[in-house]
């Protein structure tokens, strides 16, 4: 299913992001509740109210990310809290980041004495927690893999972002994506302008990520879960709201002429 990735708002609120969400087409969104950053979804209220705001304007809620320093207690307690929150929504994936949305410098050993915990959580909620390419530690789908059989949880998979794997790894993602297609529980469809270390996440179509081949690596591998278009730009500050639902648009536009709608 395609969705638009709330993120894509960031700075707005979050009718603000349903509405133009919904001006540009999609019918099913991923949600957004990263502290410091893009705080759409308050978990610690009732997730009816969020389910309200969406039916209000003909969306539907597939996934949320809820990054959050793993690293830290105060992080993994974020994470339980996204976990409790989705379970009692119905969602099938949280989303989150080892080191947090800016975090890079990440300590493996920290995040090891958490991710358990983590996991064990959503196994138990019926749900899945999809590690997103991002930072040092998951910067490329073959590191993704690796520490992947280093956690050992059913319950623990891939978020793989198309944009990221260059940003953080300097590796393409057409080139990277076959090393974890079969761990994938969650997608960002984002486009890069740029290379590694570069800010540049225009609407799809006006990067290089070959999101045809993309497509074609993950369908191989029977991979059935979400797609979230995710444009981020240039970072803040954001774009005026009308510039971001009409790149939302041509990225769902762009992805239609690939196959993906």
């Amino acid at each position: 299913m395609l969705a638009a990735h709330t993120n894509s708002f960031h700075s707005y609120s979050a009718d603000e992001a349903y509405a133009g969400i919904a001006d540009a087409g999609y019918r099913a969104v991923e949600l957004s509740a990263v502290p410091g950053w893009t705080e759409h979804v308050d978990v610690h209220t009732d997730p009816a109210l969020t389910r309200s705001r969406l039916e209000h304007f003909g969306l539907t809620a597939v996934s949320i990310s809820g990054h959050s320093d793993l690293t830290t207690s105060e992080g993994l307690e974020h994470g339980l809290a996204v976990v409790r929150w989705a379970e009692r929504y119905g969602l099938p994936v949280v989303n989150t980041a080892i080191g947090g949305h800016a975090h890079v410098n990440e300590s493996e050993d920290a995040f090891m004495a958490n991710i358990g915990t983590l996991a064990d959580a959503a196994q138990a909620a019926g749900l899945v927690v999809a590690l997103e390419i991002h930072g040092d530690l998951r910067a490329t789908g073959a590191m993704a893999a690796s520490l992947l059989d280093r956690i050992g949880h059913p319950a623990v998979r891939v978020n793989y972002d198309t944009a990221n794997v260059e940003h953080y790894g300097g590796v393409r993602a057409e080139d990277d994506l076959p090393a974890i297609a079969d761990r994938v529980a969650n997608v960002h469809l984002k486009d890069s302008r740029g290379g590694q270390g570069e800010w540049d996440f225009p609407a799809i179509g006006e990067g290089h990520v070959d999101f045809a081949r993309v497509l074609e690596i993950l369908r191989s591998a029977g991979y059935e879960g979400p797609y979230a278009v995710e444009v981020e730009f240039s970072g803040e500050p954001w774009p005026p709201l009308d510039e971001v639902t009409e790149a939302m648009r041509a990225s769902r536009e762009a992805l239609a002429r690939v196959g993906l709608s």
